[in-house]
């Protein structure tokens, strides 16, 4: 079974991957053997997780970059290329929320905004990795590992939030969408739906009582975003051995995992 999770030789990136859930998954990617990219706005914070990451002994970069702007993101991969020969896996995981009091005070500047970082950016990140693995596939060399962070209001009445969740639901939209027209080249996309997560992104919200009432601290909030499972989720989804298939989605409920249509380990070939 180890050799399943060895992603020693692999390179991944992971956008918004300085704290919380991306965090959590670039952990368990350099656990496991991968040379991991982070991208982040913030210095400081991507200087915080690299440390952290090199603890277990692997090769770990980041950069400062905003995954809504498509020339940063197209010189950001190419950048990653020219240092290691190749880009096996990306997570398109940086994301932002806007709060508001209620529907009446979401503004088209904040629906603009946060498609700006939501959507482009997810589409930006994914669409520049898959232009290098279909590369990599005509030469012979195929394979790779597309994921697209999306969340349970995607799915989920989403109340004072209908503009993150529409976001959301757009990365499911996309995922699948990419799953079918990127098969052909091995490449695999998935959609991965957290739930409520201790994080930067949710900081404002950590003392509301449906958030720390218990059951949901000592049984089911995920602190920093590192908990196990999303670690391992990460290895999962770029190990080898994994099958193909149309852009499953794995949703993180507060109560637990939830499985949304079929659910693969994907493969990097």
């Amino acid at each position: 079974m180890a050799s399943l999770f060895d992603l020693t030789g692999k390179v991944a990136l992971v956008t918004g991957g300085n704290n919380g859930i991306g965090l959590g998954m670039a952990d368990g990617l350099a656990a496991h053997g991968a040379t991991v990219v982070i991208w982040g706005t913030n210095d400081e914070r991507n200087a915080e997780a690299t440390a952290k990451l090199r603890t277990h002994g692997g090769e770990v970069r980041s950069a400062q970059i905003d995954v809504s702007d498509e020339a940063a993101v197209a010189k950001g991969v190419a950048d990653i290329i020219a240092e290691f020969g190749r880009l096996d896996q990306a997570i398109a995981n940086a994301g932002i929320s806007i709060s508001r009091k209620g529907l009446f005070d979401i503004s088209v500047e904040d629906f603009r905004r946060i498609e700006d970082v939501n959507i482009h950016g997810v589409l930006f990140t994914l669409r520049e990795a898959a232009r290098h693995m279909v590369e990599r596939y005509r030469a012979g060399d195929g394979g790779g590992s597309l994921v697209a962070i999306s969340s349970t209001s995607a799915i989920h009445g989403a109340a004072r939030n209908e503009h993150y969740a529409a976001t959301k639901g757009a990365v499911v939209a996309m995922a699948r969408a990419m799953a079918v027209e990127l098969a052909r080249y091995g490449i695999s996309v998935n959609s991965v739906l957290p739930g409520w997560t201790r994080s930067g992104l949710t900081a404002g919200l950590q003392e509301w009582d449906k958030f720390t009432d218990p059951p949901k601290v000592e049984e089911r909030a995920y602190d920093d975003g590192v908990a196990s499972y999303k670690a391992r989720a990460a290895a999962i989804k770029a190990a080898p051995g994994g099958v193909n298939s149309a852009a499953p989605l794995l949703a993180f409920e507060l109560g637990g995992e939830i499985l949304l249509g079929i659910i693969s380990a994907v493969a990097f070939a």
